[in-house]
């Protein structure tokens, strides 16, 4: 399978370059913590998220996830008390939580009851973390579904998203250096050519940005949220949006896309290098995109060097494609019954291999 197009690969968050490798001018700043009222009230009769016949047969589908009680993640996030708090997003909230049973530290995600797609994207979402185990990959521990509560409970990431160590760095973090960055760009692109290539049926992501990289120690990198990729928030709330940068296409431009904070500490040649091959990721056309098994050996070409990869030549040149502007991502509610069934018919797929 191709690497996804402009349309899926570069966020709306921010242009892409400014993703990877440069510091942005703004940045939104941080959303209000929401308040335990907020979030602790009576559950609500939403006829969207009350399906106890969709629940139930997702119960019958899960294989080695665990099922959680609404009443130990409230005891493992302390209620669900702000400071508890690691992001939030269009699909809902993250918690860090300690398991009561185990002490084990979690990320507990608590979907939103209040939007249209609660209890589907859980539907989607938790059908497809079972069924999906990659070194690259955020691993779903377990679930719960009382009442129209939706949470997911997954492996803790120690430091954050690629985000938190590209935008607005805290007094005394030091910024990734380059070798770092590569080695990150891999593991995205392993956990991508895992979808794309591995997974039977496979799996469009459709979200790749710094948000959705999670880093644990070492900074190993995984992909979050490639279960709701597949589906995005309705009307204005879409998530998935991009464009592709002129500059893209001017490769004596490239350096200025390195981050002020590099301070010119990168080989102009991988630099470049790497850019071309992000280029070749945004073309409309799937035919000229590289699949991500090329990106993979490209990145890891450029992330270790000839000398400790054992190449004795560098890879063959990349010619730079034309790179055209895409609209928004916007997605309607007939399109979004559509992808429901496709994804139930994956799981369905997936279950009988």
């Amino acid at each position: 399978m191709r690497s996804e197009s402009s349309r899926t690969l570069m966020s709306a968050d921010a242009p892409p370059h400014r993703r990877m490798f440069s510091h942005p001018q703004h940045v939104e700043g941080p959303k209000k913590p929401p308040t335990e009222v907020e979030h602790n009230k009576p559950a609500s009769r939403n006829p969207v998220t009350n399906d106890k016949a969709a629940i139930e047969d997702v119960r019958n589908k899960i294989f080695g996830a665990q099922t959680f009680t609404f009443r130990e993640l409230a005891a493992a996030t302390k209620n669900f008390r702000p400071e508890c708090l690691l992001g939030e997003g269009g699909f809902g909230r993250v918690y860090k939580g300690k398991l009561g049973n185990t002490g084990q530290i979690v990320a507990i995600k608590k979907l939103d009851r209040n939007g249209l797609q609660g209890s589907r994207e859980f539907l989607v979402e938790v059908l497809m973390l079972s069924l999906l185990h990659d070194p690259n990959l955020v691993n779903l521990i377990g679930y719960c579904a009382d009442g129209d509560q939706r949470l997911l409970v997954y492996e803790y990431m120690p430091l954050g998203s690629l985000e938190d160590h590209l935008l607005d760095l805290s007094e005394g973090q030091q910024p990734l250096d380059w070798y770092t960055r590569m080695k990150i760009a891999l593991h995205a692109a392993k956990g991508l050519e895992y979808l794309h290539e591995k997974a039977k049926p496979p799996v469009i992501y459709r979200d790749l940005k710094s948000s959705n990289i999670l880093l644990e120690h070492d900074f190993n990198a995984k992909l979050s949220d490639f279960g709701l990729a597949k589906l995005g928030p309705m009307g204005d709330r879409s998530h998935v949006s991009s464009r592709a940068e002129p500059i893209f296409k001017e490769p004596h431009r490239f350096t200025e896309l390195a981050d002020p904070l590099l301070e010119g500490k990168f080989p102009i040649k991988a630099l470049n290098q790497a850019v071309a091959v992000a280029s070749m990721c945004l073309q409309d056309d799937a035919t000229i995109r590289p699949s991500m098994s090329d990106v993979v050996t490209a990145l890891t070409f450029l992330g270790e060097g000839s000398e400790s990869t054992g190449l004795a030549s560098p890879p063959p040149e990349i010619i730079m494609p034309d790179v055209a502007k895409s609209d928004s991502c916007k997605i309607d509610p007939s399109q979004r019954e559509t992808e429901i069934a496709e994804a139930m018919e994956w799981a369905t797929s997936r279950n009988r291999q």
